[in-house]
């Protein structure tokens, strides 16, 4: 394989699911704390600091071939709200059809019988990596952006927010996000040679408490 299947996996038009959810931006947006581009640019910097940094270290450590059911369960353990958990499952059940579809492997049909619910999105999209021949670089970058360019565009479309302006709020993130991918890895080695224990696990209450809240909507533009 060639890096270039990044772009295929961090593709929007891949079908992985992702574009039914706003990574918590439909909660803020309604909450009031995100109503414009300064706003979205620092929940974003928010989520990528927390949720993002425990996703990409995920992510990284599967690539790097740590045992995904250690860190489906290391996932479990890292995101407190059932709301969240059972998206993240959705997500990754998602994803792993269309992981096996495009880079099919051994692995991915082992999580697939491992997981017939789905595990974890940030785990599957680390085993989809490894498959399609990436890195662990590779895995955390394309789940810190996702963390970050799917709240983006969510808040396009809640605020009629100019996309433009989203744009401009997520390449001012960029210099952060490379931050976030090299913690990623760093901890994703660590926890290949001392367990999942290794992994970050920094919280964002206000994700956790949206999301519960999300949840019980009657009427919702995001399934969370």
């Amino acid at each position: 394989m060639t890096r270039a299947a990044l772009l295929v996996l961090a593709d929007g038009r891949f079908p992985a699911g992702g574009h039914a959810h706003s990574g918590g931006a439909e909660a803020a947006v309604r909450a009031g704390r995100v109503t414009d581009a300064a706003s979205l640019e620092e929940f974003c910097r928010g989520r990528l600091h927390t949720s993002g940094l425990v996703a990409a270290a995920l992510a990284a450590a599967a690539a790097l071939g740590v045992d995904p059911v250690a860190l489906d369960a290391a996932a479990d353990a890292r995101t407190p709200s059932a709301a969240l958990r059972t998206t993240a499952r959705k997500l990754g059940r998602q994803l792993t059809r269309a992981a096996r579809a495009t880079w099919p492997g051994p692995e991915l049909d082992a999580l697939a019988r491992q997981f017939p619910k789905g595990a974890h999105q940030p785990v599957v999209l680390g085993l989809t990596a490894r498959a399609a021949g990436l890195g662990p670089e590779d895995a955390a970058y394309c789940s810190a952006y996702e963390g970050v360019s799917g709240p983006a565009t969510a808040v396009v479309r809640l605020l009629s927010l100019d996309p433009f302006d989203a744009t401009g709020a997520l390449a001012r993130l960029a210099p952060e996000l490379d931050l976030v991918a090299r913690q990623a890895v760093d901890a994703a080695r660590r926890a290949r040679d001392e367990g999942p224990d290794a992994l970050p696990a920094c919280s964002a209450p206000l994700l956790d408490i949206g999301a519960e809240a999300h949840a019980a909507w009657p009427v919702r533009l995001f399934a969370s």
